[in-house]
């Protein structure tokens, strides 16, 4: 059975990215599973590289045609009974632009979930998002969840009650970062950011008197080192389609911190503090409830280590492998 994996031209500095989570993918598939990965000659940018890119994809087309993500239109140029389309968030029809908004809406969500014979998402929230947007059969949409990379391994580490070292991975405005600030202000604490500080969140740092340290840029094994160091993961995004350093943080034996919309309590189950991400009170007294109750906090620990194991990367091929081998007997 030959399968092909469609990939986006991966930009700069995007370290944690669905390349990386297909890649973990494909190592456990099973031998049966002959495949290939396609990555796109250009950017997503403008109409005719958009084009090029579907005219790549059309000429690359094998017994399964995935698609991973970001370049959802191509579907429209493949063959619908033997593609599969990889739906990681519906963020985009957030969009502030209508126009915009009703561009996505076709050519990056509707035409494209018609087009395929299987959608899989990363969330059963994410699932229950698209089927409001889209008029589609239930039964053609599949949750398969993000695996867990095998870097990732418990590193017991004492718990820093006096001065927690939390960390934030990512900046971008869904991310909550300004709130997060705002809810620390007052705690001693240093805070460890990966990614982009702006102008605006750097004011905002400074107006709570926040300590913190900044990367960007940084390896995958570095990025394992910032979650050996730290005390408590804060993941208090306002949307997300799944949340992958929830489980990281599990795995790593870190005490997680996470609101309780969309996807993230699906992923945390009983692993993680959940918070309102729009109530700033709310994350402050999550987070204080960490740190002062050591009882519960290893609580979540040892739930955390449980919970990791549904993430599992074996586990999540078998589910891709079964989806290919449906499509293929078609």
């Amino acid at each position: 059975m030959k399968v092909v994996f469609f990939h986006r031209k991966p930009r700069p500095n995007f370290n944690f990215s669905v390349e990386s989570l297909f890649k973990e993918v494909r190592s456990a598939l099973p031998e049966d599973v002959n495949w290939n990965v396609v990555e796109m000659k250009y950017y997503s940018d403008g109409l005719f590289k958009r084009l090029s890119i579907c005219l790549q994809a059309m000429f690359s087309q094998q017994e399964v045609n995935h698609i991973t993500g970001d370049v959802n239109f191509i579907a429209i140029f493949l063959r619908k009974k033997s593609t599969v389309l990889t739906m990681l968030d519906l963020g985009l029809m957030n969009h502030p632009n209508k126009l915009k908004r009703f561009v996505l809406h076709w050519l990056w969500v509707k035409l494209p979930v018609l087009r395929a014979s299987i959608i899989t998402t990363i969330s059963e929230a994410t699932k229950k998002e698209l089927l409001k947007f889209v008029n589609v059969e239930p039964s053609r949409v599949k949750v398969v969840y993000v695996p867990i990379s095998t870097l990732f391994k418990p590193f017991p580490k004492p718990f820093n009650s006096e001065c927690p070292r939390i960390l934030q991975v990512g900046t971008k405005s869904n991310k909550n970062v300004l709130r997060l600030a705002q809810a620390l202000k007052g705690i001693p604490c240093f805070l460890e950011i990966v990614g982009e500080v702006s102008a605006e969140l750097k004011e905002g740092l400074t107006r709570s008197g926040v300590r913190y340290t900044s990367c960007t840029n940084i390896s995958n094994q570095e990025i394992i080192e910032k979650y050996k160091a730290c005390d408590i993961l804060s993941f208090v995004s306002t949307y997300e389609g799944f949340g992958m350093p929830i489980v990281e943080a599990n795995a790593v034996g870190r005490v997680v911190v996470t609101s309780n919309i969309l996807s993230m309590p699906e992923v945390a189950g009983d692993a993680a503090h959940l918070v309102d991400p729009f109530d700033v009170s709310s994350i402050r007294e999550g987070i204080i409830k960490v740190i002062e109750d050591p009882d519960y906090r290893e609580r979540l620990i040892a739930n955390g280590f449980r919970n990791q194991k549904r993430f599992d990367v074996k586990e999540i091929a078998a589910r891709y492998a079964e989806i290919y081998r449906d499509l293929s007997r078609k």
